[in-house]
């Protein structure tokens, strides 16, 4: 069987993943109009700031062949064949339509200069647009046009939005939700104009219907999207009287051979725009090509999101005989449930500002209230409710609370990835992952929160034993709380603690003994046995006068030079015993450590900002220096790095960094839990527009945080997701937990207590006592170690000793 599918969105592209799946033995072809496959459209906005294409693209599956940049323009249903703009023709078997849904652009006069927000090339050109532009306007107050206006926000315009309802997100929320929204949103510097319409545009300004006049040099239409049905409807395919090509319940259009999916499908009389029901309709589409008899019976339109940093949720039915409502303006919150006119059944509910009962109260949907109404709209946080094993827990991939329990069962998951891995729960768009560590909880999942053989704490209890106790020694800590002699996996996070609380020396007393190989040398060791050596440049920042040193340093003990990604200059090739004289004539330069070799701030990276690009709005290089001083040496449960970035444009990369920040017209973006490591992870943004002051307490308070409460080698990455962004959040914005204050004061004392550890090693003759390749003969290198040079410079290779 040979299926083309039209269209390679991320509809399309959950088909021909179901299919390859299952099994599917035939041919697949995708011929899709844009230059890349699928991408996630949901995580779109991400890219203007700096998340690169191929981070949102969706890894094609084995077996599948595609057909990019090449747009279907006729279908021959007899024949049936495609035809492609560049004139290719593909036979099919079965045809399946998966064309999406094009932006509805209001016929108004000037609107044929005015863009659209859908895809990635339009993203470009927004961009494109506004370095040469002051202020923005969006045409549409919807979800989109929300997100849309946060991009432009983000971009350094000033910005509006323009909606003709009277309210924002007219479809999702009611007349008090869109109150409170609309209070963030203004809150945010963001001008709104509801209940009027547009007139025109004209001479680089949008005009209202009311007579206001805009000046704006990008407008933004958002204002909806009609289903791509023009394929069906050349082919002579049945379509709706509003547009979409016309389906049954398992996806068939009116010819059997050809199915429509998406957005582009009307399915019972209704249009689908969301994830959830799109990936339904292609899992259909691919049973029944696999000869099943799945069924698309409608599915839950419900949805939450972050929108300019606010909670927005709403999920069933919008209306009800009675309705329960709860409003704290001062906190800007706003939460309604409907219920049926009995009070016993819940229909729907909204919530702004605070969304925490979503994920309990969406799967219950249609069902008997397990509690009084007015105790639900606290769900998940005051109240607690069990769900039945057939609600939907997941609704963007469909899986219900039995499912998930049935992963712990059956197939030994133990944690929420292992889940996500096996049922696919949470791997969309996200909101459902606190209802899966509820789950995974009550199913009696419980890890073992032993740090190791020797101490039955893990490592946030044996932090906080340490500090409410005093205790400043190995010693003490494992008598008094663990047993044994300790481990390679205890001793170096003792270590790193009792460094986080005194900032005594790592080479100091018993101290010495608990570090790992790199500490133990203060040095990073390479694979061939031999150490790099890596001064700290904060901000990329050096000298000509440095930049010599360095040089003459790597000529005269024939190291290898690399400059880095994270703008500094590494030495590679040093022996042991060669590294306190190149750290003397370091030192003596005004070189520190740059703690490569350390679980510990490693770089605060920068652009070159305000100081000398066009674009930049702030000066990114004299923050990041700022904070890499006032950070460094800073030892942590794993490696910190940082940057920043003047300006949206992001040249510094800090989203994939555990903290970084992004210049904006009016300060500074603060994003943390980024991670470019193994299981890549863009930083979630924290807080927006803050002062030189706010920006630091807050990075002090988190840092100090995470070092408090992260689990042993744990990634800000992974302690961002554990712990939430929004309880983060509470904790050190708002000081929910009452610890602002003492996380403030042990960030003080690091930066009082500060002093560089190599300085320190080469005055003091004992620890210089360590650096030897042998120790009853300290003056002969490791003959293990032989040199070969490559591209012109100096490399080590280690070679088994009598051999050459």
């Amino acid at each position: 069987m040979n299926v083309v599918v039209v269209g390679y969105g991320p509809t399309a592209h959950r088909l021909v993943e179901t299919l390859a799946a299952k099994g599917f033995t035939g041919s697949i072809t995708v011929i899709g109009e844009e230059p890349r496959p699928a991408y996630d459209r949901v995580a779109l906005t991400s890219y203007l700031s700096g998340t690169g294409a191929e981070a949102l693209t969706y890894p094609v599956p084995g077996g599948i062949a595609t057909r990019l940049a090449d747009r279907v323009t006729a279908v021959d249903r007899e024949g049936r064949t495609v035809t492609t703009r560049s004139g290719h023709v593909q036979p099919y078997d079965v045809l399946v339509l998966a064309t999406g849904s094009a932006p509805f652009v209001p016929p108004v006069p000037g609107a044929e200069g005015a863009f659209v927000y859908r895809t990635i090339e339009d993203l470009d050109a927004i961009r494109d647009a506004s370095r040469e532009a002051e202020a923005g306007v969006v045409v549409g107050g919807g979800l989109l046009g929300l997100e849309a206006a946060d991009a432009l926000r983000g971009l350094g315009l000033a910005t509006h939005v323009v909606e003709m309802a009277g309210r924002l997100m007219p479809r999702q929320v009611d007349e008090g939700g869109g109150a409170v929204l609309r209070k963030h949103v203004e809150g945010l510097g963001i001008t709104v104009h509801t209940g009027v319409g547009l007139d025109r545009l004209e001479d680089g300004r949008v005009l209202l219907a009311d007579g206001t006049a805009i000046e704006a040099g990008v407008v933004v239409f958002s204002a909806g999207v009609r289903p791509r049905d023009e394929l069906a409807r050349q082919a002579g395919l049945e379509v709706g009287a509003r547009g979409g090509v016309a389906v049954d319940e398992g996806m068939r259009t009116s010819d059997p051979s050809i199915y429509a999916v998406g957005e582009c499908a009307l399915a019972g009389g209704v249009v689908y725009g969301l994830v959830a029901p799109c990936n339904a309709m292609a899992e259909v589409a691919a049973d029944r090509i696999l000869g099943g008899r799945a069924v698309f019976a409608g599915a839950d339109q419900s949805a939450k999101l972050k929108l300019l940093g606010v909670d927005v949720a709403s999920f069933g039915e919008l209306s009800g005989a009675l309705d329960v409502t709860y409003m704290d303006p001062v906190s800007g919150v706003y939460k309604k449930l409907f219920v049926s006119d009995d009070a016993r059944t819940l229909l729907g509910g909204i919530c702004v500002g605070d969304a925490t009962p979503y994920a309990t109260l969406r799967p219950l949907v249609g069902r008997e209230l397990p509690a009084a109404p007015g105790d639900l709209l606290f769900a998940g946080t005051s109240v607690t409710v069990e769900l039945p094993d057939d609600a939907p827990v997941c609704t963007c991939n469909n899986v219900t609370r039995g499912q998930v329990r049935a992963a712990v069962a059956e197939h030994g998951c133990t944690d929420v990835a292992a889940v996500k891995k096996c049922t696919r729960a949470g791997t969309t768009c996200g909101s459902c992952v606190p209802a899966l560590a509820s789950i995974l909880a009550s199913e009696g999942v419980v890890q073992s929160k032993a740090l190791c053989e020797h101490f039955d704490h893990s490592r946030p209890e044996l932090f906080d034993i340490a500090r409410v106790r005093g205790i400043s020694t190995f010693s003490r800590l494992i008598a008094e709380h663990g047993r044994g002699r300790g481990c390679d996996i205890c001793k170096p996070v003792v270590a790193s603690i009792l460094a986080s609380l005194n900032n005594g020396h790592v080479l100091e007393g018993e101290r010495a003994a608990l570090q790992d190989t790199n500490d133990h040398f203060l040095a990073n060791i390479q694979k061939n046995g031999t150490y790099s050596v890596v001064p700290r440049i904060p901000g990329g920042e050096i000298t000509p006068e440095k930049l010599i040193v360095i040089g003459e340093v790597a000529r005269d003990f024939g190291l290898y030079t690399k400059i880095t990604g994270g703008q500094r200059i590494d030495l590679f090739g040093a022996r042991v015993e060669q590294l306190p004289d190149i750290w003397k004539r370091l030192v003596e330069a005004g070189f520190e450590s740059g703690h490569a070799y350390g679980k510990a701030l490693r770089t605060v990276k920068s652009c070159v900002g305000s100081a000398w690009c066009r674009y930049g709005v702030q000066d990114s290089v004299g923050m990041a220096i700022a904070l890499e001083m006032r950070y460094r040496g800073l030892r942590s449960p794993h490696k910190l790095k940082s940057a920043v970035s003047g300006c949206a444009r992001e040249c510094a990369e800090a989203r994939s960094k555990d903290f970084g920040i992004i210049a904006t017209e009016t300060g500074w973006n603060l994003y943390v839990g980024g991670n470019g490591g193994f299981t890549p992870r863009h930083a979630d943004l924290l807080a927006n527009d803050l002062s030189d002051e706010e920006l630091v307490r807050a990075i002090d308070r988190f840092l100090m945080f995470y070092i408090r409460t992260a689990d042993r080698l744990q990634r800000t990455s992974a302690w961002v997701e554990s712990i939430g962004l929004d309880y983060l959040r509470e904790v050190i914005l708002r000081d929910s937990l009452g610890i602002c204050a003492d996380l403030d004061a042990a960030m003080a004392r690091h930066v009082a207590t500060y002093f560089d550890e190599w300085r320190a090693t080469l005055d003091d003759p004992e620890k210089l006592r360590r650096f030897v390749s042998f120790v009853n003969a300290p003056g002969i290198p490791d003959p293990s170690i032989v040199f070969e040079t490559e591209r012109g410079q100096i490399k080590p290779v280690l070679v088994e000793v009598g051999r050459s």
